[in-house]
């Protein structure tokens, strides 16, 4: 079932938001210019608005794109993806969290870097 959302994290490496355009632009069509509101930058890849908040939780980046029009079914597709062609790690959930699913099943996550994907434990709060 395809997510209304997707949310990622990628490692505070060598990417940044001018990275992270080329590549929306490439797979969502082009972005607008970065528009930065406190610690939070928004732009538009195509027609789906994007979130870009560095150091969202520690040293990660998290990149939200707030639309179910992507060419990503879900986080664990998108975060593929972003790996792919940013050579950077990522990590996201593995599926929609639900606050029904209790605070156990909130700290799983992907992990998908140079070593593969696995599933791993990160407490994020």
């Amino acid at each position: 079932m395809r997510q209304p959302d997707i949310e990622i994290y990628l490692k505070d490496a060598d990417v940044d938001h001018k990275a992270i355009a080329a590549w929306l632009s490439a797979a969502l069509g082009p972005c607008t210019d970065w528009v930065q509101k406190g610690q939070t930058y928004k732009c538009t890849a195509g027609s789906v608005p994007v979130t870009w908040l560095p150091k969202a939780v520690g040293k990660w980046n998290s990149l939200y794109l707030e639309s179910d029009q992507t060419p990503w079914e879900d986080d664990i597709a998108c975060a593929r993806a972003a790996f792919a062609a940013l050579n950077v790690e990522v990590r996201c959930a593995p599926g929609t969290w639900v606050e029904e699913e209790g605070e156990e099943s909130a700290d799983t996550w992907i992990r998908i870097s140079a070593d593969g994907e696995e599933q791993i434990t990160w407490k994020t709060a």
